[in-house]
């Protein structure tokens, strides 16, 4: 495997854990709010991502 595809499949490794991570991070948080959610429809239909308002600062990640 060339340079070019170990980095393509570093970068959608990473984006699939930090789109996991955020899916989680939302049904934890509404679970404990009490409702009950489904975090499929919170992706956007373009590129399979949560919203720029589900980021998280590098400071707050464990």
């Amino acid at each position: 495997m060339n340079t070019q595809n170990q980095a393509r499949n570093l970068m959608m490794r990473h984006s699939l854990n930090v789109r996991n991570r955020q899916q989680s991070m939302l049904g934890r948080t509404a679970s404990e709010i009490g409702l009950d959610l489904d975090t499929s429809h919170y992706e956007s239909e373009q590129s399979g991502t949560l919203g720029s308002t589900f980021d998280r600062s590098n400071a707050a990640m464990s």
